[in-house]
């Protein structure tokens, strides 16, 4: 008879941001169905306790502004404390302000970059210790598609994606020697909250937008974002850092106009 199957992350102490809902919630959940211990970090309280109560004892949750240094300190060291070590991280926490730039006040550019931007490099800076100290581990930031071309509209969100894309690179040529990897995904139009626009004044996902003209003829789902960071957080991508992966349906490779 065969044993029990080996998961992905078996052994491994994940912290997945933004874990409250959509792309969040799925890694944390693909990330303890495949071994994972995990902190779910998020803001949303209610909704993040009640994703940890129900993946078990593989995860805990801890409120989680991941624009603040004194937070990240928290979780990090919640997860060494726990658990003893910290292997994964997945900055996935960010936010969307529709706003053109004649109309943005500086407070509003500051708080979407403290969010997507600086969330992103408190997240490797308090990481990178407890990651060498436990002998290598993998850092996944979570871009956008918007971090590869401009969009109207949201140049506050679209700035903060480009800017995930040089902290990643200048991270993986500094990590590298301690066997951290650094990579980072791009999805495209993905079914969650943000993705699908709502209250942002967006294509819905059923008004025959936008996501039935991608190559793929839809919009992703949170899922298919999360098996992809699972792949760059265990060792099938052991040689993989600097990496940008894109998750779009075909989106970046140019849409019809008719």
């Amino acid at each position: 008879m065969g044993g029990a199957r080996m998961g992905k992350l078996d052994g491994k102490v994940a912290i997945v941001t933004g874990a409250a809902r959509g792309q969040g919630e799925a890694e944390a959940r693909l990330f303890a169905a495949e071994g994972a211990k995990v902190v779910l970090g998020d803001v949303l309280d209610r909704e993040g306790q009640a994703v940890a109560d129900s993946i078990g004892a593989a995860a805990i949750y801890l409120h989680h502004d991941v624009a603040n240094e004194e937070s990240w300190k928290a979780v990090v060291g919640a997860a060494v404390s726990k658990w003893g070590r910290l292997d994964v991280l997945v900055n996935n926490a960010g936010i969307l302000l529709v706003m053109p730039i004649a109309q943005m006040e500086l407070a509003d550019y500051m708080r979407i970059v403290g969010v997507n931007q600086v969330g992103c490099l408190l997240g490797m800076k308090h990481s990178i210790p407890a990651m060498a100290k436990g002998g290598g581990g993998s850092i996944v930031n979570i871009s956008s598609t918007a971090g590869f071309e401009g969009q109207p509209g949201i140049a506050a969100y679209v700035s903060t994606k480009w800017a995930i894309r040089g902290l990643t690179r200048s991270a993986a040529i500094e990590c590298g020697s301690l066997g951290i990897r650094v990579n980072s995904i791009h999805p495209g139009a993905i079914n969650t909250h943000m993705g699908r626009g709502d209250a942002q004044g967006f294509e819905k996902v059923d008004s025959g937008g936008v996501f039935d003209k991608l190559p793929l003829g839809r919009i992703g789902e949170p899922i298919e974002i999360a098996r992809l960071a699972l792949f760059l957080a265990s060792d099938d991508s052991s040689y993989c850092t600097g990496g940008e992966y894109t998750a779009d349906g075909g989106w970046l490779t140019g849409r019809p106009m008719f």
